[in-house]
C-alpha cells in the first residue's frame, strides 16, 4: 500500500516539486495539498493521509499551529516539518507541538524520500548533522538553557544511570548506529534502551528526548551539562 502524503506549503512552485518527486516512487502518493494551515485543517477532515510535509512560515495559520493542532487528533497522521532553517525561528516549537521531525527545504530528493519512509515507519527522521545545528542555535531561548537552570522533571530518576547517557547522546543529535559505537553497545540494545526512555518519561518519540533534554537542562547549547562516561 502507498505512503499517502499530504504537502503544506504557501509556495505553489515548491509543492509542485516535491509532488513531482513523489510521484516518481512505487510506493508513495500524494493525496492532497493545502496553501495554508487552516486550509489543511479542513482537508484532513475528508481525506485520509499518512504523512504531512508541513511548511512552517505560511498566512492565516502557520505550521507550528497547524501541528498542534493534527497532532491532537486520535491517529493523527505523522508531520515532517520542512524549514529553511536560516530564516525559521519556529521548527523547535514544532517538534515540541508534535511534529515526527524537520528537514531543510533543499534537502536532496532521496534524502526526502527516505525520511518519508522512515517517519511513517515510526521512527525519527532528524538528521543527527541537523540536529546538531538547530539546537545549537536554538537552545539559549528555551526555558532549560538560562542561568537558572531548567524544570525540574522528576520522572528523570527512574532512568538508570546508562539510560541517562542514552538520553543525553541522543539530546547531542547521535543516532542509534553512532551511540551504539560511543558507549560500545550494539544498536539493538540502544535501541532497548531509547524504547525504555520513552516509556519511563512517557515521551512519543526520540525528537521529544531532545526537547526534554534542553527544557531541563540536563543539555545545553554546545554539549551536555556533564560528561558522559
Amino acid at each position: 500500500m502507498s505512503i499517502r502524503v499530504m504537502l503544506v506549503d504557501d509556495q505553489v512552485l515548491l509543492r509542485t516539486g516535491f509532488r513531482m518527486v513523489l510521484a516518481a516512487q512505487p510506493d508513495m502518493e500524494v493525496v492532497a495539498e493545502a496553501g495554508d494551515g487552516v486550509e489543511a485543517l479542513q482537508v484532513l477532515r475528508s481525506t485520509e493521509v499518512d504523512v504531512v510535509l508541513m511548511d512552517v512560515r505560511m498566512p492565516k495559520l502557520d505550521g507550528v499551529e497547524t501541528t498542534r493542532r493534527i497532532c491532537e487528533r486520535d491517529g493523527a497522521p505523522k508531520v515532517i516539518i520542512l524549514t529553511t532553517f536560516d530564516l525559521d525561528e519556529y521548527a523547535f516549537s514544532a517538534l515540541k507541538a508534535g511534529a515526527g521531525g524537520f528537514m531543510l527545504k533543499d534537502v536532496p530528493p532521496a534524502e526526502l524520500l527516505g525520511a518519508i519512509r522512515a517517519v511513517h515507519s515510526g521512527d525519527a527522521v532528524v538528521a543527527p548533522s541537523t540536529t546538531r545545528r538547530l539546537l545549537d542555535r536554538f537552545a539559549p531561548m528555551l526555558p532549560g538553557s538560562g542561568a537558572s537552570g531548567g524544570r525540574a522533571r522528576p520522572e528523570l530518576d527512574r532512568l538508570t544511570d546508562r539510560e541517562r547517557e542514552v538520553v543525553l547522546l541522543v539530546a547531542q543529535g547521535l543516532s542509534n548506529g553512532e551511540i551504539a559505537a560511543r558507549l560500545v553497545l550494539s544498536e539493538a540494545t540502544v535501541k532497548t534502551h531509547v524504547g525504555r526512555i520513552l516509556t519511563k518519561l512517557e515521551l512519543r518519540d526520540r525528537v521529544q528526548v531532545v526537547v526534554m533534554a534542553y527544557e531541563t537542562g540536563l543539555v545545553r547549547a554546545g554539549g551536555p551539562t556533564g560528561p558522559t562516561r
